[in-house]
């Protein structure tokens, strides 16, 4: 029903702003739309609306804070990473352990390679 309700003033304002039939349609126009615009049911929805806004618009920085953290809890990392101290001494670091860094070997391509084409089948080809 938005979706709508937006289309239609959407429309409307087009027409209203892209008329060429002047000055005396713009204001048969706008004329029509203050007669809407002023009668009993739409004013008592503005009112209703108005109210509800003024109620609720304490509650806005609440929810602001409340989406803040959550975007900040995802961004940031859960525990954040110790600091490294400026030097360490040689003298104080335990025997480095010597690991072997050796790699697996690497294996061997899946891919079989392409079949070569007999000489035969290269001439019917180019023949073609």
């Amino acid at each position: 029903m938005r979706g709508k309700i937006l289309f239609v003033t959407g429309l409307a304002a087009g027409y209203v702003l892209g008329t060429r039939a002047g000055r005396q349609r713009y204001e048969q126009i706008k004329s029509g739309w203050l007669s809407v615009w002023n009668a009993a049911p739409v004013q008592n929805q503005v009112e209703k609306v108005e109210t509800f806004a003024k109620a609720r618009i304490s509650e806005v920085p609440g929810f602001l804070l409340v989406g803040v953290k959550k975007i900040a809890a995802a961004i940031a990392p859960a525990e954040p990473a110790p600091a490294e101290p400026a030097a360490k001494p040689a003298a104080a670091a335990s025997p480095a352990k010597k690991t072997s860094a050796a790699k697996p070997a690497a294996k061997k391509s899946a891919a079989k390679p392409a079949a070569k084409k007999s000489a035969g089948a290269k001439k019917s080809a180019t023949n073609e």
